[in-house]
């Protein structure tokens, strides 16, 4: 394996082995964790397959990125080791890099676009990182940071794009495969490709016949258009933004190529549905792209059925108020909390005579909103908005009905 990052072009570097994946691990054992593989009976009987959870997001910085990050490190040789790196990211690429660049003197500079949240920011600063911010996209960040490779002479340290960082990623699928060697199926995240290369080379190395499932946000197919020669649209606000990536590795594009049986796109609906699962079910916090995985079991039961699925919790950098909007439409999804527009007369009683359904249902009223006149009802007429709690949405259903035979006109408020 190259001792370098950049020696020459993406697309032209040597492919990876299993033994660059053990050699990887042995490199990195002991000081990044050696996270469980755990099997989750409730997820597997919810889903109709033996259901294996690694559990990434127990790393020290709660993502993967820290194995192919400290591999790369610990590749360099002393002389680019003192001149230090650089990396463009706004995610979990970037605090791996930094957490392990610091715990190895090795200097870091990141940089990041300017509209990169502030908290993103500060961890990656706390772990002594030099922040360059550029730009306002990630590509405008990208590019500055190759300027700065060259007129500082630092190495640049892809995310994805490189056997190293590859190989280190790989070492998910080897502790897997130790751990549980039965499992006959991986189901991978896909962003720029890289966790997706290692693992599937350690995989077939060890296991030949496993198969290898990626998966991607419907917002962002990159892998999937390029693999499938289709020409789809990458843009949008996806839960799963540390697989947002609008264009694979050219070195990851091939390895994926040889290694994959199929790549499969979950909506956003089934991302959030799998954030609150893994939540309620295993008491553990992930982030999109971390629960991938399980969104593809969700949206593709019929394509696992059976089979015995490892499945990688990437990671579980999520903002907590966006986890808190996540369980929230989870539970109006599944008809625990509800928004129910009413029609009423504007009359005094009106809205107490609803409220006595409710009562006699024993639905919990959380919120009322009144709208007299931002609507096309007449003058006397108002519209009436109720967010509300029920057991379930049998529960739910029979207040609808009941408010329905009272002669009250009612609708639900829809998600998307």
């Amino acid at each position: 394996m190259t001792d370098q990052l950049t020696l020459t072009s993406a697309a032209d570097l040597p492919a990876i082995t299993l033994d660059d994946v053990r050699a990887a691990a042995g490199r990195i054992n002991g000081a990044v964790v050696r996270t469980p593989t755990l099997k989750s009976q409730t997820l597997s009987d919810l889903v109709g397959a033996e259901v294996w959870l690694k559990f990434e997001n127990l790393q020290f910085t709660a993502a993967y990125k820290e194995r192919g990050a400290l591999n790369a490190l610990l590749l360099l040789d002393d002389a680019a080791k003192a001149r230090g790196v650089i990396a463009a990211s706004a995610g979990n690429h970037a605090q791996g890099l930094a957490y392990h660049g610091k715990r190895l003197g090795v200097p870091v500079t990141i940089v990041m676009p300017s509209t990169t949240p502030q908290v993103k920011v500060s961890q990656t600063a706390s772990h002594g990182a030099t922040i360059v911010l550029f730009g306002e996209k990630f590509d405008d960040a990208y590019a500055h940071a190759r300027e700065l490779e060259v007129e500082r002479g630092l190495t640049f340290v892809h995310p994805f794009d490189h056997p190293n960082v590859a190989a280190g990623q790989g070492t998910v699928a080897l502790e897997m495969l130790e751990d549980v060697p039965e499992i006959d199926t991986l189901i991978v995240p896909i962003g720029g490709g890289g966790l997706l290369a290692g693992m599937g080379t350690a995989a077939r190395g060890i296991k030949n016949d496993v198969r290898l499932v990626g998966v991607q946000a419907e917002l962002y197919p990159s892998m999937y258009a390029e693999l499938n020669g289709v020409d789809m649209a990458c843009e949008g606000d996806t839960l799963a933004e540390g697989i947002a990536v609008k264009e694979p590795g050219a070195y990851t594009r091939r390895l994926v190529a040889e290694l994959n049986d199929d790549i499969v796109l979950v909506a956003e609906r089934h991302l959030e549905r799998a954030v609150s699962l893994l939540l309620q079910i295993e008491k553990t916090v992930v982030e999109g792209a971390g629960a991938a995985g399980l969104a593809a079991m969700l949206a593709h039961p019929e394509e696992f059925a059976g089979r015995k699925v490892g499945l990688v919790l990437t990671g579980g950098n999520i903002d907590t108020r966006l986890l808190a909007n996540v369980l929230l439409r989870d539970l109006a999804r599944s008809g625990r909390i509800a928004r129910l527009r009413i029609r009423l007369q504007d009359r005094p009683g009106a809205l107490f005579k609803v409220m006595k359904l409710f009562d006699e249902k024993q639905v919990n009223i959380i919120e009322i909103y009144h709208q007299r006149i931002f609507t096309t009802l007449p003058a006397k007429g108002l519209i009436t908005d109720i967010e509300c709690e029920a057991r379930d949405r049998e529960h739910l259903d029979s207040l609808v009905a009941s408010l329905r035979e009272a002669g009250y006109m009612v609708t639900t408020v829809e998600l998307a």
